[in-house]
């Protein structure tokens, strides 16, 4: 079917505004934005700075090394280390510019008494808060929603600017979302003029297959890709395809600068929704511009689970992105609308319910998994012509009902457990 304008246009401005390159684990990236925010509204390096984060930030960035920092972890590393050297305007790669001199400075006021951390109870999933403070004058900012969503900055007490907690400074965005939908995505992504998303595309291929190259030459973790390709044969592409996803994750997680583009606010989901992909063109020998039209199904599909989820939550979003992986993988093998359906389907109720306790190198493991799972789906889906029917456990009429009970699942469900493991992980 035609897609509309209206459809046509959210889609596009979907992928422009999701796809973003992120240096380092998103959490710890947004509390150095936030902090080097803080310190550039104050006007002067604070004396001290005191981070508020829900737990949901708390639990991602509790075990995973704040890129840049020499080695690093913790989200006193990652405020600290944003407002000594970070740059605000730079977005998720606000510590893209630090220095061996800035590394220095960081571990001496960590050791100090410079940054306090508190727990933000009663909060949105993804909530930071930093006040910066020197002398008698003070700075705050707030991030709610997503990464780089900063609704509330103000100065000794004057508000600049302010976002209405429950809105969003990105509501067009939301409003885009809403019009996701698999059959529209599969319809687009065959649709789509290749020049109005090549660009974007073109810049995950290139950074996500970099990262994967360097998990794979380098220490990173417990060395989930590596492992995988030592003790499997190489000339399996299923195998290439999880280990290299993994290996991206290995290096990320393990505090790589190198930047990676993001899905869902995500890096691991933005490698494991798109290596795969890249790995099977490669064996099919596909046209650029296959890759690419599957590359967009693959991360419209993963941001349409997410929707219904949200960017953080006790739902491990490896799930999501490999279920976007295996539909892109299907597309490539020409595969019609009820075959990624079928993938879909598969996928979610094999899966669908692999908790999130944080981001840190066994996301890797996590990763590999939900992948693995996901191309048997498309297998069993596409090639066996099998699926999941309605009434099996959270299976639906549709792909789209099934995605909807599953992120309900996710998103109200799994909440008790979402604290219960944040507890756990706290010593609680």
């Amino acid at each position: 079917m035609l897609i509309t304008k209206e459809v046509y246009d959210a889609y596009v401005a979907l992928l422009h505004h999701e796809l973003i390159p992120a240096l380092g684990c998103t959490e710890p990236i947004a509390i150095a934005l936030a902090a080097a925010k803080a310190r550039e509204v104050l006007g002067e390096f604070p004396d001290s700075i005191t981070v508020s984060c829900s737990g949901n930030i708390v639990k991602n960035v509790k075990s995973v090394t704040v890129p840049n920092s020499g080695g690093l972890q913790g989200i006193d590393v990652a405020a600290t280390l944003g407002a000594v050297g970070g740059i605000s305007e730079k977005q998720l790669e606000v510590l893209s510019e630090i220095t061996s001199e800035h590394q220095r400075m960081t571990k001496v006021l960590v050791a100090s008494d410079f940054c306090h951390v508190k727990l933000a109870e009663g909060v949105e999933n993804l909530f930071i808060s930093i006040i910066a403070k020197k002398g008698k004058h003070c700075s705050l900012v707030e991030i709610h929603g997503s990464h780089t969503n900063i609704t509330k900055v103000m100065k000794d007490g004057v508000t600049l600017f302010d976002v209405p907690i429950g809105e969003t400074n990105e509501e067009h965005i939301d409003d885009y979302k809403g019009l996701l939908e698999t059959h529209a995505i599969y319809d687009f992504a065959r649709q789509v003029k290749i020049e109005d998303v090549k660009d974007i595309i073109q810049r995950q291929i290139v950074l996500n297959t970099a990262i994967a190259d360097e998990g794979l030459r380098g220490e990173y973790g417990i060395g989930i890709g590596k492992t995988m390709l030592k003790y499997s044969q190489s000339s399996d592409v299923r195998v290439r395809a999880c280990a290299r996803a993994a290996a991206g994750s290995d290096a990320r997680m393990g505090g790589c600068s190198m930047p990676v583009v993001i899905n869902s606010g995500s890096g691991n989901q933005g490698m494991t929704v798109s290596l795969p992909v890249i790995e099977y063109a490669k064996e099919l020998i596909c046209s650029q511009e296959t890759l690419i039209r599957a590359l967009v199904l693959a991360n419209l599909i993963a941001f349409l689970q997410k929707r219904y989820i949200g960017n953080l939550s006790a739902f491990c979003g490896a799930v999501c992105a490999a279920t976007g992986a295996a539909s892109g993988i299907a597309f490539l093998y020409g595969g019609k609308y009820e075959d990624i359906s079928n993938t879909i389907t598969n996928t979610l109720a094999n899966i669908g319910g692999i908790v999130c306790d944080g981001a840190k190198a066994s996301c890797a493991a996590k990763i590999a998994s939900a992948l693995d799972a996901a191309i048997f789906a498309f297998l069993l889906g596409m090639k066996e012509g099998r699926a999941f029917q309605n009434g099996d456990g959270l299976v639906k009429e549709t792909a789209d009902m099934t995605i909807q009970s599953v992120g309900r699942m996710g998103r109200e469900g799994m909440r008790c457990t979402d604290i219960e493991i944040l507890n756990i992980m706290l010593g609680k």
